[in-house]
């Protein structure tokens, strides 16, 4: 296919995806489940907003388009936040899947209208990522919500191997390639740019993911109730927010995902705890989390071949075979069900499953330089906006295997749970 085929492909499989998201009557689109969330009805005019201003707009907010200023502005993300969206008068549900399809037919225009090659292909990347990103937050606002479950259970994952839950890879010290360059990625985003050469020292890093089983065994010996285990700030979290498990943890061993109460698996990756809770469970355990850093070198870089892979297993494109990517599972695999996918280091599930904390705050690479949507990454750099960040790798069942990649760095504040978050463990050698 072209690039405007690949391009037009990614965008419909974004939209599929955000459509059956949304797939529900009015009263529940509208609904907040939660002040940390939007209403449905607003991620979705705001992808279409975001795509108009950036495909149609010149990215010119100023530029006259289809919605009037005043509606325009209530789906500007840094100016309304989370809590206050479901107050405001936002386009009713029929009204802002118009305004979508809209949209789209325009943007579908516009790329068939595009040379091969042509410079704004990143744009229309960006869009796509854009979108993906939000259809995994509308995930999480539809984990949150109480009441009958609205989605199935999910679809059927492979089987994990038993014996890999506290096992550790070794990576040895040396520089590697860190981040990547548009020529070898044209749809990185800035932060991840460009690549450069990074020494580190030798370190150990788990193999899996921390699993639910081994999280039970903190819990069991009085992890949340014992502060030599936290750091001053984390522990002051726990006291004031009263953590005593996962969030979805219910007390009598279960857990309650996308509204279904279901036994906890033991064997599968711990998610939705926070950077404190990871931090705690590191320390219990006698391990640290990883940097952003090591957690890229053990992802990405062949220390045989002396070059970085594009994904941790080799060059060939993301399947069911080597990751939990997608949505379609609504939950991560079990630790061991993508031997396929192990990294050069031997290292399993680094993409897929669970975003994984790391200790490092969100930073430029020597060399940043913005992108075309200045505002996505420097208002968030440590120092810049409240430094209250904290950096996450390796995405999530949730994530669309088509926009993530080794480099993809997310971020969030240390005490948020809502996302689909676990740990990878790191020692020092």
């Amino acid at each position: 296919m072209t690039s405007r085929e690949v391009l037009a492909e990614e965008l419909t499989k974004a939209r599929d995806r955000t459509l059956r998201l949304v797939d529900f009557d009015d009263a529940e689109v509208r609904r907040q489940y939660d002040p940390l969330m939007s209403p449905l009805v607003w991620d979705l005019a705001h992808i279409g907003q975001q795509e108009e201003l950036w495909l149609l707009r010149g990215g010119n907010p100023d530029r006259p388009g289809l919605l009037s200023r005043q509606v325009d502005q209530l789906y500007d993300a840094f100016v309304h936040s989370r809590t206050a969206r479901v107050d405001l008068p936002l386009l009713p549900p029929a009204d802002a899947r118009a305004y979508c399809a809209t949209v789209r037919g325009k943007v579908l225009d516009a790329l068939d209208a595009l040379p091969e090659g042509h410079p704004d292909a990143f744009t229309f990347g960006m869009v796509v990522s854009h979108e993906n990103q939000h259809d995994e937050t509308m995930l999480q606002a539809l984990n949150l919500r109480s009441g009958a479950p609205l989605l199935d259970r999910g679809a059927a994952l492979p089987a994990g191997r038993a014996g890999l839950a506290g096992t550790s890879v070794e990576v040895p010290a040396g520089t590697f390639v860190l981040g990547v360059d548009p020529v070898a990625e044209p749809f990185s985003l800035d932060n991840e740019r460009p690549a450069h050469v990074a020494d580190v020292p030798a370190f150990r890093i788990g193999r899996v993911p921390v699993t639910n089983g081994e999280w039970r065994a903190f819990i069991d010996d009085g992890g949340y109730d014992q502060p030599r285990w936290w750091s001053e700030a984390g522990w002051a979290h726990r006291q004031q927010a009263g953590l005593t498990a996962p969030l979805f943890w219910n007390g009598d061993g279960t857990r309650t995902r996308f509204g279904h109460v279901e036994d906890i698996p033991a064997d599968e990756p711990v998610q939705h705890v926070d950077f404190f809770e990871a931090e705690a469970y590191a320390a219990w355990a006698g391990a640290r989390l990883p940097t952003e850093i090591e957690w890229e070198k053990a992802c990405a870089w062949d220390p045989a071949a002396g070059v970085r892979r594009r994904f941790p297993w080799g060059g060939a494109e993301p399947t069911s075979e080597r990751a939990n990517l997608g949505g379609s599972a609504l939950r991560p695999a079990p630790v061991g069900a993508y031997p396929g996918g192990a990294s050069a280091y031997g290292a399993e599930q680094m993409l897929g499953d669970v975003w994984e904390w790391t200790t490092s705050t969100l930073r430029p690479w020597p060399g940043f330089t913005p992108m075309v949507y200045e505002q996505y990454s420097a208002p968030f750099f440590d120092g810049v906006a409240s430094g209250d960040y904290r950096v996450l790798r390796g995405g999530s069942w949730a994530v669309a295997a088509g926009i993530l990649r080794p480099s993809f760095r997310n971020w969030d504040h240390p005490i948020r749970r809502q996302i689909f978050s676990g740990v990878r463990l790191a020692w020092d050698v």
